[in-house]
């Protein structure tokens, strides 16, 4: 399998100029989801766990100078651009002391942004853990080797089953809406057809679940759980 996409968050509170970022960010080939709020973004962080966070200074919540700050004292070592409608010296030397990597002030043009998000991410590239893994059950991906195994198997997906079962073991025990599951493996950029979920999960389950107990399990008009069977 091809190396995984390096993961960016987008967090702006204009959702327009958010999904800009993010689409423009795919199209370079990284994958790249999106937020509007602190309380999101931290949500994101936990769940997306971003190889690179753009940040805008200013949010509904707070300040994003301040989420950086928190973000680096609980240990989250994704680095960040700033991004602000502010070009004073001082406040670019704030962002810099609040932890941040690059400072890009607005107006923009996407092609800088992404210029300074790759060489930001070439440099810290070197300090990201050696290891990347989630695990629920016998279930276990290793997402820097880009492996799957259950048990002892090794599990041959394809770059979207990859991502689909990515989603559903981040969000383990949780029930995922076809939309929401379309929103965020797909990014968006599917035509909209809720159908081709059910095809992939489909796909997914026939490798996951070829041996017991079954993982995914469908919720009658609701959508899909990774869990393990109820008693009974």
């Amino acid at each position: 399998m091809n190396q995984p996409a390096e993961r960016v968050l987008v967090v702006d509170d204009e959702p327009y100029l958010a999904d800009l970022v993010a689409t423009a960010l795919r199209y370079e080939g990284y994958t790249a989801e999106t937020a509007g709020t602190c309380a999101e973004t931290a949500a994101r962080v936990t769940g997306f766990r971003p190889d690179l966070i753009v940040l805008d200074v200013m949010l509904p919540d707070g300040s994003g100078l301040d989420l950086c700050h928190r973000l680096r004292r609980e240990g989250r070592a994704a680095p960040v651009v700033f991004l602000t409608a502010r070009d004073a010296t001082e406040d670019k030397i704030a962002g810099l002391t609040a932890g941040g990597d690059d400072y890009v002030t607005k107006p923009f043009s996407l092609e800088e942004l992404i210029a300074r998000v790759r060489t930001v991410l070439r440099r810290t590239s070197g300090a990201r853990p050696a290891e990347a893994r989630l695990a629920f059950a016998d279930l276990v991906i290793d997402e820097d080797a880009y492996e799957v195994r259950r048990g002892d198997a090794p599990l041959d997906l394809t770059p979207t089953e990859f991502r689909l079962l990515r989603y559903l073991v981040v969000n383990a025990g949780r029930v995922l809406s076809k939309r929401q599951i379309l929103d965020h493996v797909w990014n968006h950029d599917h035509g909209g057809s809720d159908g081709v979920v059910q095809t992939y999960v489909s796909y997914l389950r026939r490798k996951v679940d070829a041996v017991e107990p079954p993982l995914i399990h469908t919720i009658p008009r609701v959508g899909y759980v990774l869990r393990l069977p109820k008693d009974g």
